[in-house]
Order: C-alpha cells, then sequence, then structure tokens
C-alpha cells in the first residue's frame, strides 16, 4: 500500500500533525508513506519513523524539480491507494486528484469537495463553524483514513547529530551545562502584530539572568537574526546569548530547546517544537487565541490580555496600537517564568 501525505507549510502545524503522523503508522504499519513537504521542513521530522521518504514540493520557488509538473508525474508513477491532505487549500486536493491517488481525504472546504473521495466537514454551530484545536482537527483526518483514536501527544526526536551541533552551540556561547538555561523565541512570521516588543524580551532576559540564576538563550531563524542581537545588546548581561551566528537548522534548534528548563514565547513554531520535545512553555498571545493553537500538554502557560480586539486576526494591528502585546508587562511573564521553574524544578528562586 502506498501512501501520500500532504503536509503542513508551517513548522507549528506540522508539529501539531505528528499524531496524525503516528496513527497513520500504526494502522498503515506495512505501508509505504511519503510525506509531501516545503523543502526547509525536512530536519523537522528526523529521527522519526512516520514517513518512508519526504518529497519536496514548493510551487514559489520557480524550481521545476519541486514544482507542480514534477509532483503530479511522481505521483503517477508511483500509483498512491490514499492521499490525506492536511492542508486545505484548493491547490492540493487538485495535485491529489491529477496525480490520480485512489483515495483522497480531507476537509470540504474552498471548492475541494468534487476532489475528494473521504469528505470531512468542519463542525458548525448555527451555519458557523466551532473553533477546534489543530490537533484534533488534523486527527479527524486520520480517522477518516480509517485510524483508530490516537493520543494527541505532540512528538518530536532529537538525533545525535542534532546533539553535536547543540554540543558546538554550548561550548562556543560558555552556556552552563547544569541546565539551568531558558529559551526565548521573539519570532513571529504571521506578521508584527505577534511580537512582543524587543525591549520587554530583553528586560526580561535581564531578570532571569540577575534573579534566577538561569542564563538565557534567544533563539532565532535566518530572518530573525537582528531582533536576536538586539535583545542581547539590550539585555546588557554577560549570561544572555543568542543564535543568530550559530547554525539555525531545525535540528540543532530542537536540541538547544530541549536542553532548556522551559521556554518563553511568542505565538509561533518553536513553541510547538519545545512542548513535543516535553519543554514547559510560556507562550505570549495577541492577535490570534489559543484554541486552534492549543497545545495538548499541561506544562504550559497562556497569557493573553482581555482587551476588545483580543483575537483580532490581523498581521498588522488594524488599531495600531498593538496593546495586546505592548501592554503584556514584563513583571507578569516574569511571574510565570518564576512560578514555573518552582514548580518543575524546585529551586529556591526569589
Amino acid at each position: 500500500m502506498n501512501i501520500a501525505v500532504f503536509l503542513p507549510n508551517w513548522i507549528g502545524d506540522l508539529v501539531m500533525a505528528t499524531p496524525t503522523l503516528r496513527a497513520l503508522r500504526r494502522q498503515f504499519g506495512q505501508a509505504e508513506i511519503v510525506g509531501i513537504m516545503r523543502p526547509y521542513l525536512s530536519d523537522l521530522l528526523r529521527g522519526t519513523d512516520w514517513l518512508d521518504e519526504q518529497w519536496f514540493f514548493d510551487p514559489r520557488a520557480g524550481r521545476a524539480e519541486i514544482g507542480h509538473r514534477t509532483l503530479v508525474q511522481q505521483m503517477r508513477q508511483r500509483r498512491f491507494d490514499l492521499a490525506v491532505l492536511l492542508p486545505n487549500s484548493l491547490r492540493v486536493a487538485v495535485l491529489a486528484w491529477l496525480g490520480r491517488a485512489e483515495q483522497r481525504v480531507g476537509f470540504v472546504r474552498d471548492g475541494r469537495g468534487a476532489f475528494l473521495t473521504g469528505k470531512v466537514y468542519l463542525p458548525q454551530t448555527n451555519g458557523r463553524i466551532v473553533e477546534t484545536p489543530m490537533v484534533d482537527y488534523y486527527l479527524r483526518l486520520a480517522e477518516i483514513a480509517g485510524c483508530p483514536p490516537e493520543s494527541r501527544r505532540l512528538e518530536l526526536a532529537v538525533v545525535a547529530d542534532d546533539e553535536r551541533s547543540a554540543d558546538r552551540v554550548w561550548n562556543q556561547l560558555g552556556l552552563r551545562t547544569d541546565g539551568q538555561v531558558v529559551a526565548f523565541n521573539s519570532s513571529g512570521a504571521f506578521g508584527g502584530s505577534k511580537l512582543w516588543p524587543t525591549e520587554h524580551f530583553a528586560e526580561l532576559a535581564r531578570r532571569v539572568a540577575g534573579q534566577l540564576d538561569h542564563d538565557v538563550l534567544v533563539m532565532c531563524g535566518p530572518h530573525e537574526c537582528d531582533m536576536a542581537r538586539a535583545i542581547v545588546a539590550q539585555a546588557d548581561h554577560p549570561r544572555v546569548f543568542s543564535m543568530a551566528d550559530q547554525p539555525l537548522d531545525l535540528g540543532t534548534s530542537k536540541a538547544c530547546i530541549r536542553r532548556s528548563r522551559l521556554m518563553v514565547s511568542t505565538d509561533s513554531g518553536p513553541r510547538h517544537i519545545a512542548a513535543a520535545l516535553d519543554r514547559p512553555v510560556i507562550t505570549l498571545f495577541g492577535p490570534l487565541l489559543p484554541v486552534w493553537s492549543e497545545n495538548p500538554t499541561q506544562r504550559a502557560v497562556n497569557l493573553i490580555l482581555d482587551l476588545d480586539c483580543a483575537g483580532c486576526g490581523k498581521p498588522v494591528c488594524p488599531l495600531r496600537h498593538h496593546r495586546c502585546m505592548r501592554d503584556l508587562k514584563v513583571d507578569t511573564v516574569y511571574a510565570e517564568v518564576e512560578a514555573m521553574l518552582e514548580k518543575e524544578y524546585s529551586l529556591p528562586v526569589s
């Protein structure tokens, strides 16, 4: 049996799809499962055994080898018995149909129904879509594909090469080896409305390093290096470091996050990585409410202000004040960091 899984395009969404991948592998243990994905996500699932192959697809790249025509040809040659469509785009449904997958399971929306054989409908109440955590949303597709109920636990792995890369980061930066490291993630690919002010992160880092006796490691991707450097510069503390000049691949990031005691994060992909590696997470929410991206973990604190405009869903603040993030006080976040360290590690922090 050959199964194609069209995977989400964003880091956080792919992490939230890991229970679905686990369910498919458990149900179809002897099948050849191919994950169709963006190239930049290749390291994220490294170390897991859910996929037999990764096929790269990115129509925006302008490269024929990872474009529409090549993918359709590959699918026809492989003759897939089943395609599970995690993204909701019409394009993905058409590609699965053109690729002649015998069964095509996906949500019916945006004109996709005619291209699906396993049709999944969004839950609605009084004609309105019911907000559902993305983990459950994806697991519904696995259920329709024939999988029994599966744990909602997020899961990732770290391989030996990742650990060696993290060793080099620890040595080059001089990070402490007693485990007392807190990871920060200030990114927000969704848009500027998800960002907590740099000066807030800097003040928090200074207090965590100075008052809680923990090193702070500011994580970043290729597009957030300047922000990470700015946090370190403004914190002006010798125990605050950034990944800006270190390897920025997802494997290294996974290993560094797993070595940290907890993560303080905006609502973006790395917070899901932390949860999947069983790290406690404090998430700072603003334009998007926690419902869709809820992490099924008890080791999480979600901070969101009670504002009339909270959860606007806009990448840029439409009211131009950005209060949902700017008014989230450093004192509030610091208190949660202190409480989580006390709870998780019974440290005599002050």
